[in-house]
């Protein structure tokens, strides 16, 4: 019975930048505020011995996934998995959110926040990213119990993790704020103890 801990990204915006929907189309690097979460998840988990760690391609994962493992001595090689890449907002890409809502609506971008449904024209493969979770899980399960992977990811991906474990938070929402993490533990069933907590 191994462990899951999965991060989202920190931020690609400072206070004040015109912030647009980042999806994976748009490869940002982590801005300075970006780069001062990462180095908090770093110092939070530094000591922990990942036994693997994932991110998708994007810069924002990968920098924020690399200040993490370089809080240990004996950490793993950083490796890519495609599903864990952002989704494809389709005509609200790298789009100011203003305009996102103006054009599809407040009561579209709820239903996205609250209950994770893709507004008309984003390109989102649920099953494909629950797939890929389900994935990671098994392999969770199948490893010793002190083995603990790092995943980093994105809110579009990151969201649909709680739909396909066994057990979750009550009252758990499934937006996971940039700079925050959850932890899953795998077995005989899939629990998260913990999800959207910030370093503090």
């Amino acid at each position: 019975m191994g462990r899951i801990i999965v991060c989202r990204h920190g931020n690609t915006f400072d206070k004040g930048d015109v912030v647009t929907r980042v999806g994976g189309r748009t490869d940002l690097p982590l801005s300075t505020s970006g780069k001062a979460q990462a180095e908090a998840l770093a110092k939070h988990f530094a000591g922990t011995h990942f036994a693997a760690a994932y991110c998708s391609a994007l810069k924002r994962t990968r920098a924020t996934a690399e200040a993490i493992l370089g809080a240990s001595a004996d950490a793993p090689a950083l490796e890519v998995l495609p599903f864990l890449t952002e989704v494809d907002y389709g005509p609200d890409e790298n789009v100011p959110e203003d305009d996102v809502v103006a054009r599809i609506g407040e009561a579209a971008l709820k239903a996205w926040e609250e209950d994770s449904l893709p507004p008309d024209g984003w390109v989102v493969d649920i099953e494909g990213i629950r797939s890929g979770w389900r994935t990671l899980l098994a392999d969770a399960a199948a490893r010793p119990d002190a083995d603990i992977l790092l995943v980093v990811t994105s809110n579009g991906v990151a969201r649909f993790l709680p739909d396909v474990v066994d057990e979750r938070l009550e009252g758990l929402e499934p937006k996971l704020k940039t700079g925050a993490w959850g932890e899953i533990t795998c077995g005989s069933r899939n629990v998260i103890t913990v999800w959207n907590k910030r370093p503090v």
